[in-house]
């Protein structure tokens, strides 16, 4: 047993003690009869090497377990949360934490007040605007979230550490961009910057076309009609529109094989690619989302440039431990944690399977790998989608064929169209003339396939349906790989 294996089943012990906690209330006296239970063989069978990695990995998932459950407790006995619901108005004085979420007719503000632990998200009038670091008065009533319809929205505030809202409060602004630190500064900066980005894509592109780009270089998805939201989920292509390990991934690996090809070494078009992938994530915004997949894609092509794909799934299973360890939440209640973590894995299991069966496809501008790794994170998402969103789209194979090998153009012209028309805006209106011609085209296919009648149908699916598809969804991976291996050995 390798160092390498020890550590992964370790991790998948931390992950399946918060899954377990996410799922049933596990008492904490089964918790201490696990943890002695955990102790004995690793201080009895000192000696076995199998029995102690045993013993360590039922410790690892007390841990998952009493994480999990010690940040649900931080969620009950949150200080701010104890106002909510109350008949009577109350102040506070508070920061704004993260770039203001500006919608069609509002904003909402993250704040986290002075004196009292808590976050509290404000909605208020598109006007006038507030920004980063805004330090605010607020008067008004707390509230708990509330479902929205079948929405969980009070989970999706708690996995970011929000557990008050308010609504159309009176707001006095006490001080404009109140930095308080370094990290602060630096944050501001890059938002400063990302909305030159945003100006100079609205400035020479018009919608659909700049609100599609912004949802994939910015993470501005909010900007997206919901006309178009409903295309784009018909023609099962939404995914384009949101940052993922799917996208990283795709971008990073062309640019790896187009530097080699170019004559750069493999060591300079690495870190060239890593490079990229921390600009892909400054341009966000810093997002969550898109550090998770960042890191997700990173791991992918340290993987690929080691060689060995089997450390990329390692390398995944430790950092999906580490983001649950910071916050165990994720993994119930962020969709999107969930959805790069399950690409990822279907890159790494399918996609060598799918290349073998596509060895027919033309490999030029990396057709060939680029639907090997677009079919292999889909079928590894799709019951996941289907359980959080209710659909399924029978067009999707081919209107994913049609659109996802060219995302890789459309974000490299749309990053350099951006930066450019940033610093001069006529040089940015030449260079989006590209990008402008292949979202048009996207948003044609989007069309053409969302109006076919067979092209999309709802489903209501329950949790067990889930656990079955992705038992069998193993099963079939581990037989395919198994083949695979065989034909390898016969060779």
């Amino acid at each position: 047993m390798t160092s390498s294996q020890i550590l992964l089943y370790l991790c998948l012990s931390f992950i399946g003690g918060v899954f377990l906690s996410s799922i049933i209330t596990i008492p904490q006296i089964y918790l201490l009869g696990f943890l002695v239970f955990g102790i004995l063989p690793i201080s009895i069978f000192w000696q076995s090497k199998k029995l102690v990695v045993i013993g360590f990995s039922i410790l690892f998932l007390v841990v998952g377990i009493w994480r999990h459950q010690l940040a649900e407790f931080k969620v009950l006995n949150n200080e701010l949360r104890k106002y909510n619901d109350l008949s009577q108005k109350i102040t506070l004085i508070g920061e704004i934490i993260k770039e203001p979420d500006i919608r069609e007719k509002n904003i909402k503000l993250t704040v986290r007040p002075e004196k009292i632990e808590g976050k509290v998200l404000v909605t208020t009038n598109r006007y006038p605007e507030y920004h980063y670091g805004d330090k605010l008065k607020i008067t008004g009533k707390l509230e708990s979230p509330k479902e929205l319809g079948d929405f969980d929205y009070p989970g999706y505030l708690a996995k970011d550490g929000i557990y008050s809202v308010i609504y159309w409060p009176k707001i006095e602004l006490l001080e404009r961009e109140n930095y308080q630190s370094l990290t602060s500064i630096i944050y501001a900066k890059i938002l400063s910057f990302k909305n030159k980005l945003r100006q100079s894509i609205s400035q020479n592109l018009s919608p659909p076309q700049s609100s599609i780009l912004s949802a994939m270089i910015l993470g501005d998805k909010k900007q997206i009609s919901e006309d178009l939201k409903q295309s784009l989920n018909r023609a099962g292509v939404r995914h384009i529109t949101a940052i993922s390990g799917l996208h990283v991934t795709i971008l990073t690996s062309i640019l790896m094989t187009i530097l080699i090809g170019l004559g750069f070494w493999r060591q300079q078009a690495f870190y060239f690619s890593i490079i990229l992938i921390v600009l892909f994530i400054v341009l966000s915004g810093l997002q969550p989302s898109a550090i998770r997949a960042g890191i997700m894609g990173g791991l992918f092509l340290l993987g690929q440039y080691l060689g060995r794909l089997s450390l990329s799934s390692h390398s995944i299973f430790f950092a999906a431990a580490l983001m649950l360890a910071q916050n165990p939440l994720l993994l119930k209640l962020d969709v999107g944690f969930q959805l790069s973590f399950l690409a990822m894995m279907g890159i790494i299991y399918l996609m060598p399977i799918f290349q073998e069966w596509f060895k027919k496809v033309p490999n030029d501008f990396q057709l060939r790998n680029i639907l090997a790794m677009t079919f292999s994170a889909q079928i590894f998402t799709l019951p996941i989608l289907i359980y959080n969103f209710g659909y399924i789209s029978f067009v999707a194979p081919i209107t994913n064929l049609l659109i996802v090998p060219w995302l890789y153009l459309i974000m490299l012209f749309g990053f350099l169209f951006a930066f450019f028309g940033a610093i001069w805006q006529p040089l940015g209106w030449i260079l989006s003339l590209p990008t402008w011609f292949l979202l048009t085209y996207v948003i044609k296919i989007v069309d053409i396939s969302s109006k076919i009648p067979f092209a999309f149908k709802t489903l209501e699916i329950s949790w067990i349906w889930l656990a079955i598809s992705y038992l069998i969804l193993g099963l079939i991976t581990w037989r395919l790989q198994k083949s695979q291996k065989l034909k390898f050995l016969q060779y």
